[in-house]
């Protein structure tokens, strides 16, 4: 057990040698608007992006009660207003992290910048706040589809970092994620039985109240829902259109339209501008996009 002991010893002693021989990530370039957190060989830095996925708020459609909503909420940030961090959920496909790119695109002459981690660097997340805490713009911080299994160490990052942390989250950033779930975690059945009744009121057991704390830490909450069948023939239209194609008789492209959907399983924006990539692509053809 002691020689086991030594060798780790030694082989920490030596990997903390090799880190200090690495290179040391470049400066951060603060003239980007858009910036990922990478992570390599045990060094971090915030990569800048000098060509970020630009949306148009416009080619958002049938969703103005959520634009409104996220909107609404970053115009207040960058006032310096009282604004939440918040949770996009709901069912794929439906716009929830086009509608914070699309508020990014139309708001970053503004001073918006935004940053994109990904869940596995959520563990980086001090060390994200402590380098714009001083920086006179004004951050995104942004988590696309997000979900947390039991345990996970970003999970505990992510909490403290909403609220929990001795350390305050910066005036100048708020958290704005995506995620299928709505509690970010998984749900059992099993869950359910700890639930209990007190004096005539349902109390949640500890494991579902364990999983909602999270959630709940988020000021804003912002569902998402399956489009009709109305409003995704719109967004087949829109899109259609967006790429240069506008046929006489729609009828075709519809039915067209609705087999691709039907074989995907999903009537979404998604899908709605997956399938006009392919109409316009092919030429507008009705017989050959079904295939």
């Amino acid at each position: 057990m002691n020689n086991a002991l030594h060798l780790i010893e030694r082989a920490e002693s030596l990997l903390a040698r090799l880190e200090r021989l690495l290179p040391e990530p470049p400066p951060t370039d603060w003239g980007a608007m858009a910036f990922r957190w990478r992570s390599r060989g045990g060094r971090a830095w915030l990569a800048a992006q000098h060509a970020p996925h630009r949306l148009d708020p416009a080619d958002l459609l049938c969703l103005e009660r959520q634009k409104a909503e996220i909107e609404r909420n970053t115009r207040q940030f960058l006032a310096g207003r009282g604004a939440n961090n918040l949770l996009l959920w709901g069912s794929r496909g439906t716009g929830k992290s086009s509608l914070i790119k699309a508020v990014f695109t139309a708001n970053q002459d503004r001073g918006l910048r935004l940053i994109e981690v990904d869940k596995d660097d959520l563990t980086d997340l001090p060390d994200i706040l402590d380098l714009v805490r001083p920086r006179p713009e004004r951050f995104i911080l942004f988590c696309d589809d997000l979900s947390f299994e039991a345990n996970e160490p970003g999970y505990k990052a992510l909490k403290a970092a909403l609220e929990g942390s001795i350390s305050a989250t910066p005036d100048n950033l708020l958290i704005y994620a995506t995620s299928n779930r709505r509690h970010l975690m998984p749900e059992f059945q099993a869950e359910n039985r700890e639930a209990h009744l007190v004096d005539g009121e349902l109390h949640q057991g500890e494991s579902v109240e364990e999983k909602i704390s999270l959630s709940d830490r988020f000021g804003l909450w912002i569902s998402f829902h399956p489009f009709t069948q109305a409003q995704y023939l719109t967004l087949v239209r829109h899109w259609c259109g967006r790429l240069g194609s506008v046929p006489d008789d729609w009828a075709p492209v519809e039915a067209a339209a609705l087999q691709w959907a039907l074989r995907r399983g999903s009537r979404s924006g998604r899908t709605a501008w997956q399938f006009a990539r392919d109409w316009v692509g092919r030429g507008g053809q009705d017989q050959d996009a079904a295939r």
